[in-house]
């Protein structure tokens, strides 16, 4: 068995799965970068974790796709030979004005609650056996949306929630085994926010910190979820500059 521990980030190509990826790395974990569409993004990732001294695997799958996800899972432990760690990081929205009740279509909230809630139940389930194994430890990113139910559309928040509700969920359930946590980010400047990045400064200049989150903001407080914090599961650590006190 590879003597190096193991991370595996969803959506790990960009932004805050990024951000996660090389800190991770600089702690000398080993990486699997999952992406969906994102493959330039994917290697110029695992490039920048292999400068960093540890390996890395990119791995194509949708998130949203039980199938898919148990594949990569597979690939990955067959090719490192454990896992330890799980990043939830992939997610999607569309951005829906939330008083515009009747643009909230259908089709918006399948998209949306497949990654931001399926997804992650099925990255956890598929993961769960492996991080039994070596008392391993999951960080579901989700968002200060599901605790406002104020985001970038109702069913994004909605999402959110429900991705906090079932993070305490399977930390009761793959307890004493696998800590399970959240970090809730506010808004945070990746390429979510293009065209918005003048709107968004304008936020974050408002809070009691003053300024937005960037990614590795959000993967300063994701590392010591995963490496340390052994009596810390089934918590949601919010990191917003103080935006929602």
């Amino acid at each position: 068995m590879n003597n190096r521990k193991v991370a595996l980030i969803t959506g790990g190509g960009t932004g805050i799965g990024r951000a996660v990826a090389l800190r991770l790395a600089a702690q000398g974990v080993d990486i699997v970068v999952n992406y969906s569409r994102s493959e330039k993004d994917a290697l110029e990732t695992a490039a920048a974790v292999g400068e960093a001294g540890t390996a890395c695997l990119t791995l194509k799958a949708d998130v949203a796709d039980d199938a898919q996800v148990r594949r990569m899972v597979d690939d990955a432990v067959r090719h490192f030979g454990r896992l330890d760690y799980l990043v939830n990081s992939a997610g999607t929205t569309h951005f829906v004005d939330a008083k515009d009740l009747d643009g909230m279509a259908g089709e918006y909230w399948d998209d949306i609650m497949a990654v931001n809630v399926k997804g992650v139940f099925f990255a956890c389930r598929a993961c769960a056996p492996h991080l039994k194994k070596t008392g391993g430890a999951i960080v579901n990113i989700t968002s200060i949306a599901g605790i406002t139910g104020r985001g970038s559309s109702i069913a994004y928040a909605a999402s959110k929630a429900a991705a906090i509700s079932l993070t305490k969920s399977l930390a009761q359930i793959l307890a004493p085994e696998i800590r399970v946590n959240s970090v809730a980010p506010g808004i945070v400047l990746t390429r979510w926010v293009a065209g918005r990045e003048d709107h968004v400064v304008r936020l974050g200049a408002g809070t009691p910190l003053g300024r937005v989150c960037g990614p590795d903001d959000v993967a300063e407080a994701v590392v010591p979820l995963l490496l340390a914090a052994g009596m810390v599961t089934g918590q949601t650590l919010v990191v917003d500059g103080g935006a929602i006190l």
